[in-house]
């Protein structure tokens, strides 16, 4: 998983009901575009994860072309 500043993150649901959530990567702290990455979610939570299997990202390139 590689992601770049400005990229979101998009962690799936793990249980009925809970839907998925959405964090925008502030900082990329591995080489290369690795994680860890300390991210803010959309209702302002801020974190330092490294994203496992549950987990997408979508560069900021993709999120233009779906606007």
């Amino acid at each position: 998983m590689q992601a770049n500043k400005g990229d979101r993150l998009r962690v799936h649901g793990r249980t009925v009901g809970h839907g998925d959530r959405l964090a925008e990567v502030e900082e990329v702290l591995g080489e290369a575009g690795e994680p860890p990455y300390r991210v803010r979610y959309d209702d302002g939570h801020e974190a330092i994860v490294a994203p496992g299997p549950d987990s997408v990202v979508e560069h900021e390139t993709e999120q233009r072309r779906t606007r």
